[in-house]
C-alpha cells in the first residue's frame, strides 16, 4: 500500500506529540535525577571579607572539611565590600540555583534593608542552607595606649565626646550597629570609622590612625603579643582565651553581640541540592581541623537546620528593623 504524504505527515506529528507529553511528564523525574549527581563539579563560596581576617579563615577551613564529605573541591572567592553585603546580593542576582554557588551571610545582609534602598528581599531572593558559627567580638586598644579598662576608656569617651575614633567593618555591619548600641547604653559618643575588614583595622589601629577597634577576634594575636589591649569582650560569658576579661554584662551593660553567621544560595535552589549541602557542612563543624581553626578564631557554634537558619532570618529581619529605628540610624534618621 502506497504511503499517503499526509498519513506520514500526521504520524511524525503524533510522534512528536507522545515525545513532548513524555518529556512533560518526565520534566520533574529529569531535573531529579540531574540532581542526584550533585556535585560533579567544584563548589564556589563565596566569601564576603578580604582574606586574612577571622571570616575568612574559618570559612576556609569549614570549606576544606565540607569538601570530603561533598566529594568535590569547594573553592574561595573573596569578594569585600559594603559590610559583607556585595557578595551575597551578586550572587543572589547573578548564580544559578543549582548549589553550585553559596555565599556566606551575615547580618548586615538582614540588615542593609533598613539603611538604603536595595535591590534585593533578604528572605525571598535566598535560600537558607546551614547557620555555622558566631564571633566572639571585643574592644581592643594599642597597648600603649592611656586605658588600662573599659571603665577608663568609657570614662574618657564621656568626658570628650566624638574625639575618639573606631573602626568597624562597615556601614551597617553587626560591630557597628553594636557599637551604637553600646555608645547609647553607656552614655558616650565616638568617631565611626567604616573599613572593609579586619586586617584593614589592624593596620589603622597598629599606625595610630584610629583609637579604638571593635571586631572579632582577628586582633587575638596582637592582643598574645602583647601590642594590642582587650578591654571588653560581647559574648553571653568570659572567653576561654581570655578569662581575665570582663563581658559588657558584667560592665554593667545588658548586651550581648555575637553576631552569627551561615550560608545561603540563590532562591529556588532544589530541596535535595540543599540537604546535600547542608549534610557536608554540617558533617564539617564536627572536624577536628576544622575545631582548631574556629577554636583560634573563638568562633562559638550557631548550628541551625534549613528550616531553623531560615526562620532565624525572618526574626531578625524584623528585630534589626526596630533596633535601628530605635537608634535612630539607617533610612529612619533621614
Amino acid at each position: 500500500m502506497p504511503h499517503h504524504p499526509n498519513h506520514c505527515a500526521s504520524r511524525r506529528h503524533a510522534l512528536k506529540a507522545i515525545v513532548a507529553g513524555a518529556a512533560a511528564g518526565f520534566g520533574p523525574w529529569v531535573s531529579a535525577l540531574a540532581n542526584t549527581d550533585f556535585p560533579n563539579r567544584p563548589v564556589t563560596l563565596i566569601v564576603p571579607w578580604p582574606p586574612g581576617g577571622a571570616t575568612d579563615g574559618v570559612l576556609r577551613a569549614v570549606a576544606t572539611a565540607a569538601s570530603k564529605h561533598l566529594g568535590q573541591p569547594i573553592v574561595i572567592v573573596n569578594r569585600p565590600g559594603a559590610a559583607g553585603t556585595v557578595g551575597p546580593i551578586t550572587m543572589a542576582s547573578t548564580a544559578k540555583a543549582d548549589g553550585y554557588t553559596v555565599s556566606q551571610v551575615a547580618l548586615s545582609l538582614l540588615r542593609m534593608p533598613y539603611f538604603q534602598e536595595v535591590t534585593y528581599d533578604p528572605i525571598k531572593d535566598f535560600t537558607y542552607v546551614i547557620g555555622l558559627c558566631g564571633y566572639t567580638t571585643g574592644i581592643v586598644v594599642r597597648s600603649d595606649s592611656p586605658w588600662m579598662t573599659w571603665q577608663d576608656l568609657v570614662k574618657h569617651a564621656r568626658a570628650h565626646p566624638g574625639t575618639l575614633s573606631y573602626a568597624s567593618a562597615g556601614v551597617g555591619s553587626s560591630t557597628h550597629i553594636a557599637m551604637e548600641e553600646i555608645s547609647r547604653a553607656a552614655g558616650f559618643q565616638m568617631l565611626h570609622v567604616p573599613l572593609k575588614g579586619a586586617a584593614e583595622s589592624i593596620a589603622a589601629l597598629q599606625g595610630g590612625h584610629i583609637d579604638v577597634m571593635a571586631d572579632a577576634t582577628a586582633w587575638g594575636p596582637f592582643v598574645d603579643s602583647g601590642k594590642f589591649r582587650l578591654l571588653v569582650t560581647w559574648g553571653e560569658k568570659r572567653t576561654k582565651r581570655w578569662p581575665n576579661v570582663p563581658t559588657l554584662r558584667e560592665s554593667g551593660i545588658d548586651i550581648v553581640a555575637n553576631a552569627p553567621y551561615g550560608l545561603a544560595g540563590p532562591k529556588d535552589m532544589p530541596p535535595q541540592v540543599v540537604a546535600k549541602l547542608h549534610s557536608a557542612f554540617r558533617s564539617a563543624l564536627k572536624d577536628p581541623d576544622y575545631l582548631t581553626v574556629a577554636a583560634r578564631y573563638d568562633q562559638e557554634e550557631f548550628y541551625r537546620s534549613p528550616e531553623e537558619f531560615t526562620q532565624w532570618a525572618k526574626e531578625q529581619y524584623a528585630r534589626q528593623g526596630q533596633l535601628i529605628k530605635e537608634l535612630g540610624l539607617g533610612k529612619a534618621a533621614k
